[in-house]
């Protein structure tokens, strides 16, 4: 099975380890500490012993990497070494094909450089790219000249990510005021968070309210004061991100059980709705001459009448009937104000 390309840099980390001269036997641990440094830096992500393990043993017998590292463990000294003192795989350099790939994955990752939870590992890209001698413009030039990524110039609240995700992952309840769009008032509350989403270049956070029994939705640039409090809460093991999402059509959570929603578009409509689904649950139940009848199993929500309304007059609501009064109304609305 090939190597993911993260993979192969530890590879060399632990090449460069065994092969340094100064410490002759080095344990698994110091293998492992030195990938954590070298890849996410001191406050990123951490590895398991058994990944250390497995790198060992492919180093050793993966075939498809080549390597037959010469790698023996000393009992006596209880650490790893390499057999043949003059062994290394650094004279096994990484393909052009690896090399575009770790080029474009770093500079994928640099597009998120300037929101704050993410800017914690821009320093371990870099120390990727420098210690490999990639860069992420290669000799093509820059990616931003033949890929061009859907960024926010300024996406507020994405000061709020770190502390937020600190109490989702120390399980701990927090407390801030929320102000709603549609008016100036701000209500304080005090829940158990869960889950941050990004929908549309905007964050929210999802979290659980034992005052009124249910999860809710803040946008992250309404919230203001947070504040972790020193309460730990039960985490319920029941909460499935995927299937709380399941009949969504963008952020919004609804009352009620989701509608079977039935539109007819214009057949010119077939190939961007065969290409891109309004939604997972999406299923073509006919195709006319000048007809595609489209079915959705999903929440009424504002998002999904704002998608439906983006097509104009190339898609009619057929059900159900209180969605197709709702999707006319607004229709008129808009209409009134061209005709004044």
């Amino acid at each position: 099975m090939p190597a993911n390309k993260f993979a192969l840099l530890r590879y060399r980390i632990i090449d460069r380890m065994l092969s340094n001269g100064v410490r002759p036997y080095v344990t698994k641990e110091e293998l492992r500490d030195a990938c954590e440094e070298a890849l996410y830096g001191s406050t990123g992500e951490k590895l398991s012993l058994s990944t250390i393990e497995k790198d060992l043993w492919a180093m050793r017998n993966e075939s498809e990497l080549g390597y037959y590292a010469p790698i023996a463990y000393h009992k006596k000294e209880k650490g790893y070494y390499y057999e043949s003192e003059d062994y290394t795989i650094q004279d096994i350099s990484l393909s052009a094909e690896d090399l575009e790939a770790l080029r474009f994955a770093t500079s994928t990752l640099m597009q998120f450089r300037d929101i704050p939870i993410f800017s914690q590992y821009e320093h371990a890209i870099e120390k990727i790219v420098n210690r490999l001698n990639i860069h992420p413009g290669g000799d093509q030039g820059e990616l931003e000249q033949y890929v061009q990524f859907e960024k926010s110039e300024k996406q507020h609240g994405t000061e709020l990510l770190s502390p937020l995700l600190q109490a989702i992952r120390e399980r701990k309840k927090l407390s801030f005021r929320y102000r709603k769009f549609n008016n100036d008032s701000a209500g304080t509350y005090e829940l158990c968070p869960y889950l941050l989403k990004e929908y549309r270049n905007r964050w929210y956070l999802i979290a659980y309210s034992e005052e009124r029994d249910r999860y809710l939705t803040f946008g992250l640039e309404r919230m203001e004061s947070p504040e972790i409090l020193d309460l730990s809460f039960d985490w319920n093991e029941s909460f499935d991100p995927d299937r709380f999402f399941r009949h969504s059509v963008g952020i919004t959570q609804v009352d009620g059980d989701p509608s079977e929603v039935l539109l007819s578009f214009d057949v010119r409509e077939e190939p961007y709705l065969r290409t891109q689904q309004l939604h997972t649950s999406q299923q073509i139940v006919r195709r006319g001459e000048k007809e595609l009848l489209v079915r959705l199993y999903v929440l009424e929500t504002y998002e999904l009448d704002n998608l439906i309304l983006g097509f104009g007059p190339r898609v009619e609501v057929l059900a159900p009937e209180s969605m197709r009064l709702r999707i006319s109304v607004l229709l008129e609305e808009s209409l009134k104000k061209y005709r004044t």
